[in-house]
């Protein structure tokens, strides 16, 4: 089951970039250009702005790995503790853990952090819904009962980390995964 999983994984890292860019050539839109699955500008930069957006995509990409995971593995109860039908959560955590994964290797960057950006904002949705504040209460002013997480402590809930991620988002997507990606070595020219 495995190698049917990295086969998949290795054929469409090389046969989905060739059929996505000849049919966009044979449409011959010049603003839909292939660079269009990687960012919103065609630009790869290298030396201190590549790096530091190999920084930026890499550590997003990990830590939406980090989220997705356990979303992913205890499917059915987080629908259940953020009353969300199941079929969502399983889209948002794949995407979550799929995106995650292609925005470290900067392999169609925008495809990934599109998915991920709306994820993100129907989380915010949801925070506003249940009026929950931007920014929580100072930890230390709470009730020591409330927001107990696994180890007895938590943070209090707010929408800003959704925020952030959004923000961070719309980076990568604007700027591209820079020099030192997958999509600069597939579309950079």
């Amino acid at each position: 089951m495995i190698y049917q999983f990295v086969l998949g994984i290795a054929i469409a890292m090389w046969v989905l970039p060739k059929v996505i860019t000849f049919i966009l050539v044979s449409v011959n839109y010049s603003f839909l250009g292939p660079y269009l699955l990687s960012s919103l500008t065609h630009a790869y930069p290298s030396g201190i702005p590549g790096l530091a957006l190999l920084l930026l995509r890499v550590s997003v990409g990990g830590l939406f790995l980090l989220h997705g995971y356990p979303k992913v593995k205890h499917l059915r109860r987080w629908a259940e503790s953020i009353n969300t039908p199941v079929f969502l959560c399983f889209i948002s955590a794949w995407t979550m853990l799929g995106g995650g994964f292609f925005l470290i290797l900067g392999f169609l960057t925008l495809l990934a952090t599109l998915p991920i950006l709306a994820s993100m904002l129907f989380a915010i949705l949801l925070h506003l819904i249940e009026g929950k504040p931007f920014v929580a209460t100072d930890p230390y002013l709470i009730p020591g009962d409330q927001y107990k997480g696994p180890l007895g402590k938590s943070e209090p809930p707010s929408w800003e980390k959704a925020f952030m991620y959004c923000v961070m988002l719309i980076a990568i997507a604007v700027f591209g995964p820079g020099a030192y990606s997958l999509d600069a070595l597939i579309f950079g020219g």
